[in-house]
């Protein structure tokens, strides 16, 4: 009997993939004329795709508000099953392209921006001197949105710092452990030292990251544990600001060591920290008991292999 009303539910249905994605398109971006823009489709191609899935369904899935759109309870609900259905189709997708060609694989990668000048570049180079044909999507983003973007299935690995020890949906291994140091102005009076305690910083203006970035609690919290509260004078949202604002004399600030290999006419003092050390871990995630594609797989046991080679004691 339940078989029955499902079929006849089901009967005269004619969705298609196309309208779900729209659908989720336009959900996500609450406007139908910026969704068109992303689809690189007419804004009337949208709409009417949105109106034939309300029609076939029987419900409004959006309401008006302003000048955006506003899911409906219904709406809210259908969301969440249309997510999953294609999420499903395109990991399904790519299982069957990796199956006809492991080489032929896409990686979906998120990572933070502080990684995105060097590290991934350089390990995304040496990964395809070894897989010249595997394609690689990146997605940027602070730490939330990084942990947001894998539990929705939008990526398949992510980079993040710091690594999230008792998240449920998503696990991994810390790849590295690096040391932040303090970075001053060339001319500050500590700037020849080699090592300083952070209390001896307890009375400068810092330069922080802004708030939602991963180190600017590890930098708030060594400056606590160094026996102060830093007073913040500028903030920024690269890490190329920060160094090029405390080079340029604005502050002072605790930056990682990867941060400060870059060469430049502009850099700051890079100073150890004696106490107390500060470090910092990034780690590569993926979902909790969901298996990896094949291509993602072997991407990651390169990563791990790759970073117990290079990166220790770095």
């Amino acid at each position: 009997m339940i078989g029955v009303v499902r079929k006849e539910r089901l009967d005269g249905l004619n969705m298609e993939l196309r309208q779900l994605y729209y659908f989720v398109k336009v959900a996500k971006k609450e406007h139908v004329t910026q969704a068109a823009e992303e689809l690189h489709v007419a804004q009337s191609a949208v709409s009417r795709q949105i109106h034939q899935l309300e029609e076939e369904l029987g419900v409004k899935l959006f309401l008006q508000k302003g000048r955006n759109l506003q899911l409906t309870p219904a709406g809210q609900l259908f969301l969440k099953r249309a997510e999953v259905i294609l999420g499903d189709i395109e990991r399904a997708v790519i299982e069957i392209h990796e199956f006809m060609d492991p080489e032929r694989g896409e990686i979906r990668l998120g990572f933070p921006h502080s990684l995105g000048m060097s590290l991934v570049p350089q390990v995304v180079a040496a990964f395809r001197k070894q897989h010249p044909k595997v394609q690689f999507r990146f997605k940027q983003g602070m730490y939330p949105s990084l942990l947001r973007d894998m539990v929705q299935g939008d990526i398949d690995l992510a980079f993040i710092s710091p690594f999230p020890d008792d998240h449920q949906a998503v696990c991994g291994e810390v790849l590295l452990t690096e040391s932040l140091y303090a970075i001053l102005p060339p001319n500050h009076s500590l700037a020849s030292r080699e090592e300083i305690d952070l209390a001896e910083l307890k009375d400068e203006t810092f330069v922080m990251f802004s708030e939602g970035y991963s180190l600017r609690p590890i930098v708030w919290e060594a400056c606590h544990e160094a026996g102060f509260t830093p007073k913040v004078g500028f903030e920024g949202e690269e890490t190329d600001t920060i160094r090029g604002l405390v080079a340029a004399g604005m502050g002072v600030s605790l930056l990682p060591d990867m941060a400060l290999r870059q060469t430049g006419p502009l850099q700051p003092a890079k100073v150890k920290l004696k106490s107390p050390s500060v470090t910092r871990t990034i780690g590569l995630i993926h979902r909790t008991n969901e298996k990896l594609p094949l291509v993602a797989k072997v991407f990651r046991n390169f990563l791990i292999d790759y970073f117990n080679r290079n990166m220790h004691d770095k």
